[in-house]
């Protein structure tokens, strides 16, 4: 493929970055901090937060932008994967940035990098900092890909640091291990410098970094905790170190538009961090405003095709799928009893089986679609997974094409539709309904 210019489209730099690099994913921040160096990358604003975790990076990232816009910030926010198109990853005041301007970053990262091979993820990185650093923005938020310590968002010290929930995922990079998981995170952290953890029973190993590295770490059920009604929700600071950090009334705040109770958790999070900082003024008005307009397209998204119930979300491994599995057993009354029909795939690296069984009391008929991508699960293997999960065989109906799938969860207009298990299959799912999202 052609080295592609200022002249290309976006297309073609994204089908010749994916083949750049031989590994898909390759941690390790030396390649990309040696093209920043260059491109004086380190600060792309005044004031920059990073988010990681395994579940719940992004919604708290859609929070965040939403809440400091409303307080008059012009925000930049960096997140991964994306659903539809590639622009997703780099927004401005809520807004996807325009081909020209990634396409511009492009070049100039390819100029600057010489002979150093870049990840398809660190490309992008180093395209959003760039952007962001040439638009004179006051806050930047930037959402981990995978991990934390080694990941190509870590080469920027953040001035703050928010820790979602912290599950098992990406088992070949980060391992098996939940409290080793929990210092890969902790890894954007740094010493002296505040760092909240809305994760509501971390791993002990977070703690023990905190205190190793003199990071002001702020979690969750130990210096703050959520109190929830209907209506509204406060935090209650515990800690003495919370009770006088804090600035801000936190009481009755309204519930955060984005579905689900997990949310709430997100959601407190966020806000515990504001709350903390001291060099963003951010008024108790501009969070209510921002909790209620926040949007994540792919998250429990519910609306109709022709009069169909349809729920779609990219939940994709247990901690995720537990989620929607509360999520449903909450909405189940409204279904009266009637099992949803499910869309469904999975990546071959995933652990899948205890993802089907906490979602398959939920589910009648399984339309099953090998994804046509290099880590797709086949539809063989995504056969064996149902079948092993206690799903009867004649329940499972295998699928040519996304397409396909989409059409036959349409004829049985009796069932609502539920998408769900990777990112990937709600992409294709958008894209055969062609609903354009509204990320505004």
């Amino acid at each position: 493929m052609t080295t592609p210019n200022s002249q290309s489209s976006l297309q073609h730099w994204i089908d010749w970055l994916l083949q750049l690099h031989p590994k898909e994913i390759e941690l390790g921040l030396d390649r990309i901090r040696q093209v920043a160096t260059s491109m004086h990358l380190f600060s792309p604003a005044p004031f920059v937060i990073s988010v990681a975790g395994t579940n719940g990076k992004g919604s708290s990232v859609a929070m965040l932008v939403a809440i400091l816009k409303a307080a008059g910030y012009r925000v930049g926010a960096y997140t991964s994967p994306h659903i539809q198109c590639f622009n997703e990853r780099i927004q401005i005041d809520g807004v996807p940035v325009n081909d020209t301007k990634i396409i511009q970053a492009f070049d100039q990262i390819e100029t600057a990098r010489g002979g150093v091979k870049l990840t398809y993820f660190e490309f992008a990185t180093l395209a959003a900092l760039s952007i962001f650093k040439h638009a004179s923005l006051d806050v930047v938020v930037l959402e981990v890909g995978l991990g934390g310590r080694l990941d190509a968002v870590n080469i920027v010290d953040a001035d703050a640091a928010l820790i979602t929930a912290i599950g098992i995922d990406h088992v070949e990079w980060l391992g098996d291990d939940r409290s080793v998981i929990a210092t890969e995170k902790a890894g954007i952290t740094r010493s002296g410098t505040l760092a909240v953890c809305s994760d509501d029973a971390p791993p002990e190993s977070l703690l023990a970094y905190a205190k190793q590295h003199a990071v002001p770490l702020m979690q969750l059920n130990t210096d703050f905790t959520l109190d929830c009604s209907q209506e509204s929700w406060s935090i209650i600071g515990v800690s003495e170190a919370f009770i006088n950090a804090s600035h801000m009334d936190l009481q009755n705040f309204p519930p955060p538009c984005l579905k689900g109770a997990f949310q709430w958790q997100n959601a407190a999070g966020v806000v515990a961090l504001l709350s903390l900082q001291e060099r963003l003024k951010v008024g108790k008005e501009a969070i209510c405003t921002g909790l209620q307009q926040a949007k994540h397209p792919g998250r429990l998204d519910c609306f109709q095709v022709q009069g169909q119930p349809w729920l779609v979300d990219v939940a994709h491994n247990p901690q995720s799928a537990q989620a929607l599995a509360h999520y449903l057993e909450q909405i189940s009354s409204d279904n009266s009893g009637v099992g949803y029909t499910a869309i469904f795939s999975v990546l071959n690296d995933k652990d899948a089986l205890p993802m089907i069984k906490m979602i398959a009391p939920f589910v009648q008929n399984w339309l099953i679609v090998d994804l046509s991508i290099p880590r797709a699960s086949s539809l063989e293997a995504l056969t064996v997974l149902l079948r092993r999960s206690g799903v009867s065989e004649c329940c499972i109906s295998p699928q040519e094409t996304m397409v396909k799938a989409v059409v036959s969860a349409q004829k049985a207009s009796n069932f609502p539709v539920l998408v769900w298990g990777s990112f990937f299959t709600v992409s294709q799912v958008y894209g055969c309904l062609d609903r354009r999202l509204d990320l505004l």
